[in-house]
């Protein structure tokens, strides 16, 4: 019984990352309206942001977060301005297309300019661990999945409770009807875009506290972010917290209770994905 509960936390912790991954992912989809395949490479640039603010500067890595959320803020913003609003109004493809040679763009200059080896950062926390009852949660998971929460609880202030987030909300249900009523239909996707990279890029600093910086490692975590808001609906902002979740501790029961886990864990979001899509065409058929 012991095991099962603690099988549940940790896919509970773990949930919180995926769940800011992947809310980051669905603002993009129901605001701005694209699909961006580049939002790994945001997480990425995160990571290696704060590793370099602990390896060259002596910071920790969460003190560092404010920082690079804003950094990588600006960064999407530009990336917005400078391409994606071009291609809005495009076919689909074409903006899926875009998105993806951002991505490998974003990845190969990582490589060039960092290589492929793995960097990882040493917080005085690390080994740390908290103990409920029987239950024993690592330092930093809890930290990252409180920091997590507080995060979420912000965006959906901002979303449900601000003008700002009134105006996102309106364009994403009606971007003409906006429009006509006064919102600077622009300035909110930049915002939005913007906001978007700018989770990832604290998911990245999360991920380096517990798992490393790599070019590569942000493409894991968008493949996951992409289940959930599928299982989500795409958009769904809401529903993207309880499809983190189901996906967390899925994955977390797999690795524990199935033989070489550890593989399957990997197919567990494909199955989630295809399920979800054979629902939702059964349902739509109806």
């Amino acid at each position: 019984m012991d095991l099962f509960l603690q099988t549940l936390l940790n896919g509970l912790l773990q949930s919180g990352i995926y769940a800011l991954v992947a809310s980051g992912l669905a603002l993009a989809v129901g605001v701005v309206g694209i699909v961006n395949f580049a939002h790994g490479e945001f997480l990425m640039i995160g990571a290696f942001l704060a590793w370099a603010a602990s390896a060259m500067l002596g910071v920790d890595p969460l003190l560092s977060l404010p920082l690079v959320a804003v950094a990588v803020f600006g960064i999407g913003a530009l990336t917005y301005r400078v391409s994606i609003r071009h291609v809005l109004l495009a076919p689909e493809l074409n903006q899926m297309l875009l998105t993806f040679g951002l991505g490998i763009l974003l990845q190969n200059l990582a490589l060039m300019l960092l290589g492929g080896n793995t960097r990882t950062v040493s917080t005085p926390y690390q080994a740390a661990s908290l103990n409920i009852g029987e239950l024993s949660v690592g330092g930093p998971k809890a930290i990252a999945f409180g920091l997590a929460l507080a995060i979420l609880g912000a965006l959906y202030f901002v979303l449900y409770r601000t003008t700002l987030g009134r105006q996102m909300r309106a364009v994403a249900q009606n971007r003409r009807g906006a429009q006509l009523i006064g919102i600077n239909v622009d300035r909110v996707y930049l915002l939005a875009f913007g906001v978007s990279c700018g989770l990832a890029a604290i998911a990245g600093v999360l991920v380096s506290v517990l798992l490393f910086a790599s070019p590569t490692v942000g493409l894991v975590f968008a493949l996951k972010a992409f289940a959930i808001i599928v299982m989500a609906g795409l958009g769904n902002l809401t529903g993207v917290l309880w499809a983190s979740v189901i996906l967390g501790i899925s994955e977390a029961l797999v690795q524990t209770y199935v033989p070489g886990g550890g593989g399957w864990s990997d197919a567990v979001f494909f199955l989630m994905i295809f399920g979800t899509l054979v629902w939702r065409s059964t349902r739509g058929a109806r």
